[in-house]
């Protein structure tokens, strides 16, 4: 499993699967939003929260069409589908490839774009907890999406309006979680829901990948 994962990492970093595409599209939106909104600091303050979160949403969505794809094409996902390692298993080193190469780079980089949306010094902190607690949850459910989706022509639209809706939960706790601890108010609640997310994602959704790519394997 270390060696599967290794070998995703190392995909991800050569082949273009989203370890700076997710980094670039996250920058470019923090640039231009204060561009879009004007440079007021109490408006780019107040919405900085929001924008941050749902830029990395975006970003995470950016790659999740790559992560079965490579497999699909040279035929590496049928000898996975018959390895020794269960496919739950094969689904879960997937998703937390996603999250090394996509998730914890926008974690680090947050709080720097923060800065140029005004961010609360206050919420600095709190950015970095949430995204921490929230991307693994957003590289999970993604997976699942693109096991849905593994093989079908063009299936990078229908992946997205699929996953779109379950990431809704993720994205209000993630911002709320930041919009609280700027304002000084407790956290507890939408920190307590957003791991609860996350926990539940991990725990039920690769079994359902991985039957999602048996059936698509048929």
């Amino acid at each position: 499993m270390i060696a599967l994962l290794a070998r995703d990492l190392r995909l991800a970093i050569r082949a273009g699967g989203g370890f700076g595409l997710g980094l670039a599209f996250f920058l470019i939106l923090a640039v231009l939003v204060p561009l879009g909104v004007g440079p007021d600091p109490q408006v780019l303050a107040r919405i900085a929260p929001g924008v941050l979160w749902v830029g990395a949403l975006l970003a995470c969505l950016l790659s999740l069409d790559r992560i079965f794809a490579l497999d699909w094409e040279d035929g590496s996902l049928d000898l996975l589908a018959t390895a020794p390692i269960p496919m739950e298993g094969v689904v879960a080193i997937k998703a937390a490839a996603h999250w090394i190469t996509t998730g914890l780079p926008l974690t680090l980089a947050a709080p720097v774009l923060g800065v140029l949306l005004n961010l609360a010094p206050a919420a600095q902190g709190w950015l970095v907890l949430s995204l921490l607690l929230g991307t693994p949850a957003l590289s999970v459910i993604g997976t699942f999406g693109a096991a849905l989706t593994v093989g079908l022509r063009r299936g990078g639209l229908l992946l997205s309006l699929l996953v779109l809706p379950l990431y809704v939960p993720t994205l209000i706790y993630g911002a709320s979680v930041v919009t609280r601890g700027a304002e000084g108010l407790s956290t507890a609640t939408p920190l307590a829901l957003l791991a609860g997310i996350t926990l539940g994602a991990a725990a039920l959704l690769p079994f359902a990948s991985a039957a999602a790519i048996r059936i698509n394997l048929r």
